[in-house]
Formats: structure tokens, C-alpha cells, sequence
């Protein structure tokens, strides 16, 4: 009966190996661009590495559609606003890899990406898109926890006794 126990605990702790080693991910691979015009993006402890070539407007975020990887249909809009002060919304194809922060983050990354990206294409835009404020680093970034209190500026709870 011992050896029934050892034996169950082997399969079982092998089959637990197999379903971790299943679960990792494969690293996002950075496309071969040769053609594109590169421009990092950044906002808040989001970075964006965005590519822009000549094309039809498809826009890939991660490996995945924009659409598919930025559900909420704000997030979507907020990365359409370059092209649609531009007036180039079916002239270009994006391919971005973001990392870091939240989505919101991410997706202000990849609009300052690609707001700097057309701008070296097409450097008669920068009144454009400079007057928008698409060019402007978004600096805000979440301040650090000091010593002594419980977030970045919230004190302790005050107790008389």
C-alpha cells in the first residue's frame, strides 16, 4: 500500500511539471521592418516601440489587432487621434510592442509613438500634431511610498488614546 502512495505522488506531481511548462509563453518577437519608420513612445511607466510603413490602416498591437488587444472602445480612440488630425487614417500600418503599466498607459504610449513616427515621415506635420499636444511626453508617473506613511502621502490614522 506504501508503494501505491509513491507511485500516485510521482504522477501526479509529473503531471503538475507538464501543465507548468505548457503554461509559459512564448517571449513577442520584434518583427523584421526593414521599410518602417521606428519612434519609441512613452507615458507614464508605459514604453511603446511603434513601426510605421505605407499600407491600409491595420494597426498591431503585441501580435494582436488593436481592437483585440485594446477592448474599451476609448482606448481604441485614443490611439486613432494622430490619424485623425492628420487626415491619414487609411494611409499608414502600425506595428507596436508596448510593455509596462496599464492599458490606459500603454495606449498613451503608443499614441505619442505614433504621433512622433509620422512626424519623421512627414515632418510638415508637426504644427498639427504639436498643436494637438500628440508630441508631448506624458512625464506623470505614480509617486514612490515614503517612510513612515502608508502610501506616497497618506499619514497614519491619528489616535488620541
Amino acid at each position: 500500500m506504501a508503494e501505491a502512495k509513491k507511485t500516485a505522488t510521482k504522477t501526479v506531481r509529473k503531471t503538475a511539471t507538464v501543465k507548468k511548462t505548457a503554461a509559459k509563453k512564448a517571449p513577442v518577437v520584434a518583427p523584421k521592418l526593414n521599410d518602417a519608420t521606428y519612434a519609441t513612445g512613452k507615458r507614464k511607466d508605459s514604453v511603446a516601440r511603434v513601426y510605421l510603413m505605407p499600407g491600409k490602416g491595420n494597426i498591431i498591437v503585441n501580435g494582436k489587432p488593436a481592437a483585440e488587444y485594446f477592448r474599451r472602445a476609448v482606448l481604441q480612440m485614443i490611439i486613432a487621434q494622430p490619424f485623425g488630425v492628420t487626415k491619414r487614417e487609411t494611409s499608414y500600418d502600425i506595428v507596436a510592442m508596448v510593455e509596462g503599466g496599464g492599458l490606459s498607459g500603454q495606449a498613451g504610449a503608443v499614441k505619442h509613438g505614433i504621433s512622433k513616427a509620422l512626424e519623421k515621415i512627414e515632418p510638415e506635420l508637426r504644427a498639427s500634431l504639436k498643436s494637438a499636444g500628440f508630441l508631448t511626453r506624458d512625464s506623470r508617473v505614480v509617486e514612490r511610498k515614503h517612510y513612515g506613511f502608508r502610501k506616497a502621502r497618506r499619514s497614519t490614522q491619528f489616535s488620541k488614546r
